[in-house]
Parts: structure tokens; C-alpha cells; sequence
């Protein structure tokens, strides 16, 4: 998420002779990589893109990785946070379709898209400029010790803060001039469609036939009108052009005045344009946000879709009675370093530090390991390129499915379940799904199966599209031409108009999936749309796939498409594959449901009925763990007085609350128990609804059980 931040590997640190790390280790880690809400996440990794300008070339160049043998003061950190306008843009896009419930063939995703284009962020621009100037004028009426006054001395240094982000950011300051050339050239948008002509100051009379005229307006009330507020615009001008001056490491004379007419325009309009230069100007500023921008989306988006993702695991956690919060651990390194053979002992001894104790508090019981590569259709090789195409080998790197499988190696004695998705893109999306079928996802996963670690391992199918790469494309602007009569006007020629094409934008799917289910492990979750819910237990017997339960328990994304073919339905329900989610037209109560919802929810685990339900390996990892925990590590004796007729023994406890929705024991579920001496294992029946899962665990033999 951020190279510069410390990550799992470096934290543990040296494990040699260690068999588990310290109660103060585990607070340091926690520390550092807990997070309990997006927000969170965001102010402890901080997220950022790294820029700097290649003299050589004339272009700005982004990476992720903070750049080697640059100079600190020549390298502009971008943050990638709730003010960016990249990512303002997508969370806008994402509320929006969820409040209007849109299909992606019916939203319409420009009007969005050009949230990040010069003139809509022009538009934040002058809404900072409206409060600044606001605040100004109320901070000016009160003495100078009025504690009001000082309050609204804090609220104009956060808003002076805000505008003088990009003073030493040269294309953070290229909208501004663009659509500062196009305010001075074309006079607003209003006179966008006809040529901008030569400005004289007027005034409206009749004359004395009652004839409407426009009069030269005389030099006093021309001036009159220049200089309303002149005294508030002044100070500002002033207050900006020195907090210019002090903040910009390299002040230019252009830059400055940008500055001051961006952020207190004066009323009178300046007539010494150079036109011909300003139009090359703008044409030049324009191409070259383009270009730029380009490339930070390129360098950015990957990034991007991972901040989305951690951003859905939250927001399936859809309540406000708050409860058992959903916690994310960030590792912050790549898959590949937690497997390598030097690393994997800090992996293991950290999990057994956390994970193999009879403290729950600090216990993972999920995993989410999303982008796993999937080799796509083979290519019709051709002898030449007659017409340009996609270019295949451009596709960003995924996790092999040999990291993964290492990955699980190390986690299954820990009894995690992990959940994974291939990568992102069109080829993995529902408009994919329901045209193909589930088959590429059961025939890649096949080495996967018949596994001991088979029952932990989930793959989420189909991935969700935030913004499609048929839809992708934003409308920068247009470009400029100078007339011959010395005005200026914007080309309406297709070619003059400047695009920029995101790709198409994605998100994974195993972070919604890991994030509802984490989310219906807490009773107040499930208390908002279920009548019966014990506050004593966790969700890990709910079945999602059960009756109405999905719809009762949908995702917080909007529907995508209008539903999968019967005959995709059924190689579904045939399969039984995966945790996949579903874009069904379903009802509940009489409403439309239309958010995303559940439809299978399923491990790689193989029975003769096809592939298990998750709740099953969940309930039988919890049993087991409350089990330890009651017989303090598997106690012969009180092995048998857990599992006795006893009112008060656990099993009766679970029996004689068996009508809520999160019961431990449904109606149709049992569990038994059978010792063997010989072997000190105890062997379980756990039954859920006439499918028997089996669990054994080693005893520890009592005194008194052996002497009766």
C-alpha cells in the first residue's frame, strides 16, 4: 500500500530460537497495521503516487515507488486521499450508482467522469475562493481580540491552506491557468460557441426617441464599478501575493498573478491581451495536462483500485447500532515476500503467536489475497499489425497461483480462510460471467482442490466495474484557435478535442466478499434485517445461501448488469462453485432489491454433493477453538462434560438456543463426540442438515478419567 511504511515482515523482525512474539510486539504490529475504517487506513498508510520532471523528454514522470537518486526537493508526493480529485471522482461515481440503483449500460458515467477535468476543478476551486472571501469579510468586521474573530482566523488559515496546496505544483496549477485564459479570452462559457470580441465597459440608456443604447461608460463609473469592495479585494490580493511569495520555493511574476486573479478576480476586465500568445498558452497547458494526466493514471490506478477495495471491505460493515467493528491487518508487502523461505518463519511465528493461543482477541480468522493472474483466451497470432490494438503485453502483473498456494501451506494449520479473486479487468467481469460461464474459474482453479487446505481457500467470482473500458473516456476540453479578426475561439473540430481514456476501473472482488462476511459475524449487523439474533454469538452458523438471506444481507454495491442467463445459472447451481456474486431483478417484502447480492457461497472443499458451504468450515474452526478454550486444551473429563446432557453443559447451551438466525445449532444440526484412548484423539460429528463434516483433535488424558 506504501513502501515507505513499515510492513508484517520488517516488524516481526528476527525469529530466530522465537517461538511467539511478545504482548509489546503484538501492540507495535497492531499499531502500525490494525486498521478499523478506511479513514483510518488512509492516515496510517498514506497512500501516495511520486512525481518528477524529466528535462530530457519535457514530461512529468509518476511512479509508486518513491524514486532513487532524485533529489528530495525535486520529487512532488501526491497524496492519494479522500481530496483527491482522481478518487473523489470514483467515490461520487460508486454513490451515485448506489443511490440510483443503475445498470452500467443506463448510468451515465460522463457525467462523472469529467469531475476531473480543468473546469470541474475549477469549480472546487471557486467554491474555496467563496468561503475564503466570506470568511474575510466577517473576520474584518470584529475587533481584533473578539474571540469570534480569532475562530475565524483558525477556519481562513485551513481554507489559505487548501488554496496554496499547489503554489510549488506547477501541473496542480495548470486547470487554474487553463480556464483562466478561457475566462479572459471567451468571457465564460456563455460565449464558448461564437468568437470573443473586443470589450468596452458600458452602460444601457434611452436616448431621446426612447431608442435602448449601450453607452461607453465614463471613467468615474467605470472605475466605481472596479473598485466595489476594493478595500476587501485589496487585502486579499496583498494576503495572497505574500503568501505566494513566502510558501513558493521558485516565485515567477506569471504564476503569482495566476494566483491572485484565480483567487481575488477583480471586477474590471484586463485589456492588454496578447491573444495570439495566450492561445498558444492554453493549447500548449492543455495538451500537456492531458499527457500528464495520463501517465498519473496510469502509474496511479492500480493503487487506486486497491484503496477501492479496502474502501468496500468497510463499507459492507452497513450499520449504525456498531458492534463487533470488522478489523483489516494490513500486511503492506507483496505475497511473494511473505512466502520467501527467509520470511515464511516470521509469518509462521507471528500466526502462531495470534492464532494458537486460547486469547481470541488477536485472532485472524480471514485472509484476503485479491489480483491472483488468469491466463486469458489464446490470441490469433498475426504476421503483421495492420490496424492498432489492444496491447496484450501492457497487462498489469498479478500474483501466481503459486504464491497463493504457498501462501495457504502456511495458513492452513492456522485455519484461515482466505479469499481470492483473479485480476480485475473486462475479462473477469459480470458482462464476462454471463456471457462465458464459470468454467475458466473451475478449470484454473482445479489444482486447488483435493487439497488439506482445499476447505480454506475461496474464490470470489465475478469481479465488479466501477467504471467500464467501453465508458472510460473523460472529455478534457477543447482546444483553442486565434480568428481573423484578433478574437479567440475553441475548435468544434473532432480532432481539437483533447480525451483521456481511464481503462476501464475495477474492483476485487474477494474485499467485498471477506468484508460482508466479516460484517454478518456481528449480532448488531444482523439484528438490523433479522427479527431473531442472539447477542451471544457470532454469525459463523449464518448461512447466507439460506431462503431470503442474501437479499436480506446485500452488498453496498449497485446492480451491473440485468441478470445471468438460465443456462449460466444453472452450470452455476450444477457447480456449486466459488462465493460469486449475483445481479438478479429479485424482490423482497414487496421492494426491489438493487444492490449486489450473494448467490454462492462456497470453499474449494469437495464433498459428493459438490463444494462446501463456507459456514460449515467457519463453524467447525469456532467449535473447535471453544472447545480448547472450555476444556483447557482438550481435557478428557471435560471434553465429556461439555458435550453432556447436563443443562449447563456447552452443547445444551447451543441445543436450547437453536431459533435464532446466528444460533450455533440450527434446527437439523447436531454434534457428537467419540473418544479413542489408544489414539488420545477425540473424533466429531458435526452435522448441518444431514452432512456430516468430521474434526479431530488430540485429548489430553485426566487423572481422574483414567482412574474410572
Amino acid at each position: 500500500m506504501n513502501p515507505e511504511k513499515l510492513d508484517l515482515i520488517t516488524l516481526v523482525g528476527d525469529v530466530k530460537g522465537v517461538e511467539s512474539l511478545d504482548d509489546d510486539k503484538i501492540n507495535e504490529i497492531n499499531d502500525h497495521l490494525l486498521v478499523e475504517s478506511f479513514e483510518e487506513f488512509l492516515e496510517k498508510f498514506s497512500p501516495k503516487i511520486y512525481s518528477y520532471y524529466n528535462a530530457a523528454n519535457q514530461k512529468v514522470m509518476y511512479t509508486s515507488v518513491k524514486p532513487q537518486g532524485i533529489p528530495e526537493n525535486c520529487i512532488t508526493e501526491i497524496g492519494l486521499d479522500q481530496n483527491n480529485d482522481f478518487l473523489k471522482m470514483l467515490f461520487t461515481l460508486i454513490d451515485t450508482k448506489k443511490s440510483q440503483g443503475s445498470k452500467n449500460v443506463d448510468f451515465k458515467f460522463e457525467n462523472i467522469l469529467d469531475m476531473i477535468s480543468p473546469k470541474k476543478v475549477m469549480e472546487d476551486i471557486k467554491q474555496v475562493r467563496k468561503e475564503i472571501n466570506y470568511l474575510y469579510g466577517k473576520h474584518e468586521e470584529l475587533d481584533d481580540e473578539d474571540p469570534k474573530k480569532l475562530d475565524l482566523g483558525d477556519k481562513l488559515n485551513i481554507k489559505f491552506e487548501e488554496a496554496s496546496q499547489n503554489y510549488n505544483n506547477v501541473l496542480g496549477m495548470l486547470p487554474l491557468a487553463i480556464e483562466d485564459i478561457k475566462t479572459r479570452l471567451l468571457l465564460g462559457e456563455s460565449q464558448e460557441e461564437s468568437e470573443a470580441e473586443a470589450i468596452e465597459i458600458g452602460i444601457l440608456t434611452m436616448d431621446n426617441q426612447g431608442e435602448l443604447k449601450i453607452l461607453e461608460a465614463p471613467e468615474e463609473e467605470e472605475t466605481a464599478l472596479a473598485v466595489q469592495n476594493e478595500k476587501k479585494t485589496n487585502d486579499l490580493i496583498e494576503i495572497y501575493e505574500e503568501d505566494y511569495e513566502v510558501i513558493t520555493e521558485t516565485p515567477t511574476p506569471y504564476v503569482k498573478d495566476l494566483v491572485v486573479r484565480t483567487f481575488a478576480p477583480i471586477s474590471s476586465p484586463t485589456t492588454d491581451i496578447n491573444v495570439e500568445k495566450e492561445v498558444a498558452n492554453y493549447n500548449n497547458y492543455l495538451e500537456f495536462y492531458k499527457s500528464s494526466k495520463d501517465d498519473f493514471v496510469k502509474a496511479a490506478k492500480p493503487l487506486v483500485e486497491k484503496l477501492l477495495g479496502v474502501k468496500m471491505f468497510f463499507e459492507q460493515y452497513d450499520t449504525k447500532n456498531r458492534g463487533m467493528t470488522p478489523k483489516l491487518l494490513v500486511s503492506n508487502c507483496k505475497v511473494d515476500m511473505l512466502v520467501k523461505a527467509n520470511n515464511k518463519p516470521r509469518l509462521e511465528t507471528f500466526l502462531n503467536t495470534v492464532n494458537a493461543k486460547n486469547n481470541f482477541s488477536e485472532t485472524i480468522w480471514f485472509g484476503i489475497v485479491p489480483g491472483i493472474e488468469l491466463e486469458g483466451s489464446n490470441q490469433v497470432k498475426t504476421r503483421r499489425v495492420r490496424f492498432k490494438g489492444t496491447d496484450k503485453t501492457k497487462r498489469k502483473e498479478g500474483k501466481t497461483m503459486e504464491s497463493l498456494t504457498a501462501i495457504l501451506d502456511t495458513t492452513k494449520k492456522y485455519k484461515i480462510q482466505i479469499f481470492f479473486n483473479f485480476q480485475a479487468d473486462e475479462e473477469t467481469t459480470f458482462n464476462d460471467m454471463a456471457t462465458k460461464g464459470v468454467e475458466k474459474y473451475i478449470d484454473k482453479t482445479e489444482k486447488l482442490t483435493r487439497q488439506d487446505y482445499s476447505e480454506y481457500i475461496i474464490p470470489c467470482i465475478p469481479n465488479f466495474t466501477v467504471i467500464p473500458k467501453n465508458k472510460s473516456g473523460v472529455v478534457l476540453d477543447r482546444k483553442m484557435t486565434k480568428t481573423e479578426h484578433g478574437g479567440a475561439i475553441l475548435s468544434k473540430e473532432e480532432e481539437d478535442i483533447l480525451k483521456l481514456w481511464l481503462e476501464g476501473v475495477y474492483i476485487d472482488a474477494s474485499y467485498v466478499a471477506a468484508g460482508i462476511v466479516a460484517a454478518y459475524q456481528c449480532p448488531e449487523y444482523l439484528r438490523d434485517n433479522f427479527k431473531k439474533v442472539s447477542k451471544n454469538y457470532p454469525g459463523v452458523r449464518f448461512d447466507i445461501e439460506s431462503g431470503d438471506n442474501n437479499l436480506k444481507v446485500a452488498t453496498t454495491l449497485a446492480k451491473e448488469i440485468t441478470g445471468f442467463t438460465n443456462s449460466i445459472k444453472d452450470s452455476i447451481n450444477r457447480n456449486d462453485f466459488g462465493f460469486v456474486f449475483s445481479s438478479e431483478n429479485a424482490q423482497l417484502d414487496g421492494k426491489e432489491i438493487k444492490r449486489l447480492t450473494v448467490y454462492k457461497a462456497r470453499s474449494l472443499e469437495m464433498t459428493e454433493y459438490g463444494f462446501d458451504s463456507i459456514y460449515k468450515t467457519l463453524v467447525s474452526t469456532y467449535i473447535e477453538r471453544i472447545l480448547r478454550f472450555k476444556t483447557s486444551d482438550f481435557k478428557q473429563d471435560k471434553i465429556v462434560k461439555f458435550f453432556s446432557n447436563n443443562p449447563k453443559s456447552q452443547k445444551s447451551n447451543w441445543v436450547n438456543n437453536a431459533g435464532y438466525v446466528n444460533s450455533i445449532l440450527q434446527d437439523g444440526d447436531d454434534i457428537s463426540y467419540n473418544i479413542d484412548l489408544e489414539s488420545n484423539t477425540c473424533q466429531l460429528d458435526l452435522t448441518f442438515n444431514g452432512n456430516v463434516k468430521n474434526l479431530e483433535v488430540n485429548i489430553t488424558k485426566s487423572t481422574s478419567a483414567n482412574a474410572s
